[in-house]
């Protein structure tokens, strides 16, 4: 069985609906995306001859993900009221909205089923919300 790994990072602000604590207020991390990829043989033929992918390929496809974050608002899909929407929008920031909550686990499986989509072999993201604290999406 054969691996990679490449990593990138993100700054976004976010909150939690329906949580009773700290995370409920908007908050900002800076985020850090590790992707794996595992597969059992390597690639036979082409410029990708004896790799899992080239690292190029792979390093530019989770860079993009991550950068269509950077320095965003991440808002859960009807978690603020249209009118806060409406105001923000008016006031220049640049906003995110995903159909989920904006957790650590959330966001591991959006980056994984998003990498999954363009055909690498993922088979493990860990999402950190701070260097400590690491959320896993691992791919059955």
């Amino acid at each position: 069985m054969y691996g990679l790994k490449t990593e990138s990072c993100f700054d976004s602000a976010h909150f939690l609906t329906d949580y009773f604590g700290k995370c409920e207020n908007l908050h900002g991390h800076r985020w850090k995306i590790v992707v794996y990829l595992k597969q059992g043989e390597l690639q036979k033929d082409g410029t990708m001859k004896d790799m899992v992918v080239d690292f190029g390929v792979f390093k530019k496809a989770v860079r993009a993900l991550t950068e269509e974050f950077d320095h965003t608002f991440l808002i859960e899909e009807g978690s603020l009221m249209d009118k806060t929407m409406e105001c923000l929008k008016e006031e220049g920031f640049k906003l995110t909205v995903l159909p989920f909550r904006t957790t650590s686990e959330n966001l591991a499986r959006y980056f994984a089923d998003k990498l999954i989509d363009q055909g690498f072999p993922v088979s493990q993201v860990d999402c950190f919300e701070t260097p400590l604290n690491c959320a896993t999406y691992y791919v059955d």
